[in-house]
């Protein structure tokens, strides 16, 4: 059976740890957090927050943000599950032109990848049947608002965890850990990250972290590299564009720049590394159990050896400082 595919420290923190002590110290088998006693005279109180939803509240109110915090496992199907399961479907947004990663193999037609491994392991815990799960492609640029509009129910697509995409949807627990790398031409002088684009055309993807790199608003950016960037909807594009001579460097995750070297051995990566990261499940927010059935899942995956294997087969060559990639430790 194939699964199918569609072409194309503060306060808040304090009550996040509340939270996960509530399903950890016996909230009873739903994960409810006991509610708080009501003074006489009070106004009607709503049922009291699950822990899932304890911890959403507290990330949405706090104003920093913990990229590894996330709602506890569970294997239990809430609402937003059984809403899944009730149409029959569950639609997967994933890539299609990243090498090693999610790429569409031309001699089957198949998408296949270390992402793709884990898509359809989640797909199938889920529903139960590997044809109910849709692989859908989603460009970099769109990953956001294919979650928010309804387009897919989550995202696997080497998505960096950042206090401003937690704003827009909600993540699970870490699942990869990166760092910022930059592919030059064989051809190219630069020999460090710094000569690779510093005062040199850089290309990035549309609304990737590399693009924050350089974007003076975010916190850790690159502000005085003087590079010019040349942005671009998805990160393969790039590829070409420095196959073409267009533009001097791309700047990337190191995941899929280890695919980019893989796949093209015209082109390198050059030593040194920014902004170490962790990549994890987009989807809705306000679905906090489907976010927990995505942990738990991602929980018996790495335990299972599955995360291993595939992390083997598809990115363990090619990758710099391999050990650095390991599964995330988790905070």
């Amino acid at each position: 059976m194939r699964t199918r595919t569609v072409p194309t420290r503060s306060a808040a923190a304090l009550a996040v740890l509340a939270a996960c002590a509530a399903v950890l110290g016996g909230g009873g088998p739903s994960g409810a957090a006991p509610a708080a006693p009501t003074a006489p005279g009070d106004a009607p109180r709503a049922a009291a927050l699950s822990a899932p939803q304890a911890v959403q509240q507290a990330q949405d109110q706090s104003d920093t943000c913990d990229v590894y915090a996330s709602v506890p496992p569970s294997s239990a199907d809430g609402p937003a599950v059984k809403a899944i399961k009730a149409k029959r479907s569950l639609v997967i947004g994933v890539d299609q032109n990243s090498y090693r990663w999610g790429a569409r193999n031309p001699n089957t037609g198949q998408i296949e990848g270390f992402d793709i491994d884990l898509a359809r392991a989640i797909g199938t815990a889920i529903m139960g049947d590997p044809e109910k799960v849709v692989l859908k492609p989603v460009a970099t640029a769109d990953r956001v608002d294919a979650v928010k509009l309804g387009r897919v129910d989550l995202i696997v697509r080497t998505m960096t965890i950042s206090c401003d995409r937690m704003k827009d949807v909600a993540f699970s627990k870490p699942y990869f850990s990166i760092t910022q790398r930059v592919v030059v031409p064989r051809t190219s002088p630069a020999k460090t990250l710094d000569e690779a684009v510093d005062h040199k055309n850089v290309c990035v993807a549309k609304g990737s972290t590399a693009a924050d790199v350089f974007d003076p608003a975010k916190d850790g950016a690159k502000k005085d590299a003087g590079a010019h960037l040349t942005v671009v909807e998805n990160q393969l594009d790039c590829l070409v564009l420095m196959q073409l001579g267009k533009v001097d460097a791309t700047m990337t995750d190191a995941g899929l720049a280890a695919g980019q070297a893989a796949q093209d051995q015209t082109v390198r990566i050059v030593d040194g590394d920014l902004k170490p990261e962790v990549i994890g499940v987009a989807m809705l927010k306000g679905s906090p159990d489907l976010t927990a059935r995505v942990n738990q899942v991602l929980a018996d995956y790495h335990t299972s050896g599955d995360w291993g294997r595939s992390y083997d087969r598809w990115l363990k060559p090619y990758m710099v400082n391999d050990a650095e990639h390991f599964w995330p430790v988790q905070h």
